[in-house]
């Protein structure tokens, strides 16, 4: 996939690592992006909430108000902030 992306000239190709739960999770998508020549843009780590929320068939933010404060949407929230994404469509 990133050579797609470098090939229909896009000027940033990076990889979010998702659902990442100890050291060996990190080391795996450290090899990965390294094998790959992927810059590593974010972590998200793996949250037991969004396993909840996916079995219930709705968004972590609307299966508990106590989602906003886990690990997981802290990450994401920060990784919006750090690109300029408000979240607005």
């Amino acid at each position: 996939m990133a050579m797609l992306a470098k090939d229909l000239g896009l000027g940033r190709v990076a990889l979010v690592a998702n659902k990442l739960r100890d050291e060996r999770d990190e080391e795996a998508v450290a090899q990965f992006a390294d094998r790959n020549g992927l810059e590593i843009a974010g972590r998200i780590p793996f949250d037991e909430l969004f396993v909840e929320a996916e079995r219930a068939g709705v968004a972590p933010l609307d299966l508990t108000p106590d989602a906003a404060e886990g690990p997981a949407v802290a990450a994401i929230a920060r990784l919006a902030a750090e690109w300029g994404i408000d979240g607005r469509a």
